[in-house]
């Protein structure tokens, strides 16, 4: 199968490291025009030139916007007026007991999470209706269907995203627009190495071993049984960004390594 991406413009939001990256790294190879989002003009010139590295042909921009509010939505939307593909993959995660999570801790986490797509989705998905092409993608999590009860705010948040894809699809029904969620499970990417960092120092063993060792403390029906990395997420999502997933549409796609213990 050769994905073909050229001639489509692509904004994948929060994708200076990580799952994003990857993602922007496939749509580039791909041949889309990929806009990289960040909070600051330092990580952004740091994630054009790691790509640029990669990919020296590769038609990249960047836009520093800060998500988790509109002013940052209406900064991303002043730059880059129209998008073909929008993967909305901005999202933040923390374990936190339950009875420690305050009410401005739950609205930064929907802000972020859900609000940001949903003003991005807003913006651009007319757009594509009325060129009858488009791609959208709202990078979720097993954990939406998985409330993990040391993050119920973050799992809380997956689920939202799931509802909002699944009314939005229905709303392009009949339209070469599609819309769907990706649920990837436990994943190597910055934040979680960081995260493994410390105990797999205790341990004397390696971040790769130590991330394996808490899928099977922590998300044992995992049938990987190991942390999947940024590249096998970015995999999916490029694939229903192409022209080739054009019947998939209201999906919830996992790549959650087997985590969720379901038969559909």
């Amino acid at each position: 199968m050769q994905i073909d991406l050229a001639g489509k413009t692509a904004i994948v939001t929060a994708s200076t490291g990580g799952i994003g990256f990857a993602i922007a790294t496939g749509l580039a190879r791909a041949g889309a025009a990929v806009v990289i989002n960040g909070r600051s003009q330092a990580t952004v010139d740091k994630a054009l030139g790691k790509l640029k590295q990669a990919l020296p042909q590769a038609n990249i921009k960047g836009v520093v916007a800060d998500l988790s509010d509109a002013a940052g939505a209406a900064r991303l939307t002043g730059v880059v007026p129209a998008a073909d593909i929008l993967v909305n993959n901005a999202g933040i995660y923390e374990p936190k007991p339950f009875f420690e999570i305050d009410d401005k801790e739950w609205e930064r986490y929907f802000q972020t999470n859900v609000m940001s797509g949903v003003r991005l989705a807003r913006f651009y998905l007319q757009g594509m209706l009325d060129r009858d092409w488009g791609r959208m993608v709202f990078v979720s999590s097993e954990s939406a269907l998985n409330i993990p009860p040391e993050m119920i705010h973050y799992g809380m948040t997956k689920t939202a995203q799931l509802s909002i894809a699944g009314g939005l699809a229905k709303l392009a029904a009949g339209t070469q627009v599609t819309v769907n969620s990706v649920l990837p499970g436990p994943t190597l990417s910055e934040g979680v190495r960081e995260m493994l960092k410390d105990s797999a120092r205790e341990a004397g063993v390696s971040i790769e071993q130590a991330g394996a060792d808490f899928v099977r403390n922590h998300r044992s029906s995992s049938i990987i049984q190991r942390l999947a990395t940024p590249e096998e997420v970015a995999n999916l999502v490029v694939y229903t960004c192409s022209p080739q997933a054009s019947a998939t549409t209201g999906a919830a796609l996992r790549v959650d390594g087997g985590v969720v213990n379901s038969i559909v």
